[in-house]
């Protein structure tokens, strides 16, 4: 998928929303703890069947790390997987299927100015962290490494 059909895909849906703003860099990212999660969960179900292998260690693993993943998300309060665009003037994020769906529903919007944006290296994904410069709050994605999700394309727009 290439970033300019994501981007392409959050324009439409912020000119559904009545926002007509260009769309500088889009990619998926996930919420923060993700891919932690699924390695935990493996971990788990890996430990759980681990006894009997073969196939059943193979499931136990792929079982508690899919599992992992899905509590997860669901304890986050943010969708499975998101888009997240970048205009000039604001960050958006809005969930999708998958990186080459159509965007669903806005999960944020928050203004750049207003935003201090903090990006944590980790192992195999990259943090990004918007923080609310009047509150403190933030909110809190991870990005895969891996270019096909454009994360760190949305990364290094908001570094400008």
């Amino acid at each position: 998928m290439s970033e300019q059909t994501m981007v392409e895909h959050v324009e439409t849906a912020l000119r559904e929303l009545g926002v007509s703003e260009g769309v500088t860099a889009a990619g998926q990212f996930q919420p923060r703890g993700h891919t932690g999660s699924m390695f935990a969960g493996g971990m788990i179900g890996d430990s759980l069947t681990g006894g009997l292998g073969g196939v059943a260690d193979s499931v136990g693993t792929v079982g508690g790390a899919l599992a992992g993943a899905r509590m997860h998300d669901a304890a986050s309060g943010m969708p499975a997987n998101m888009v997240v665009g970048v205009t000039a003037t604001h960050v958006y994020g809005f969930e999708a299927a998958h990186r080459s769906s159509p965007c669903g529903a806005l999960v944020f919007g928050v203004s750049r100015d207003q935003v201090e944006v903090k990006v944590h290296q980790r192992v195999n994904v990259r943090i990004l962290e918007l923080v609310d410069s009047a509150t403190g709050s933030s909110i809190q994605l991870e990005g895969n490494r891996i270019p096909l999700t454009h994360s760190g394309d949305v990364i290094d727009a908001l570094r400008d």
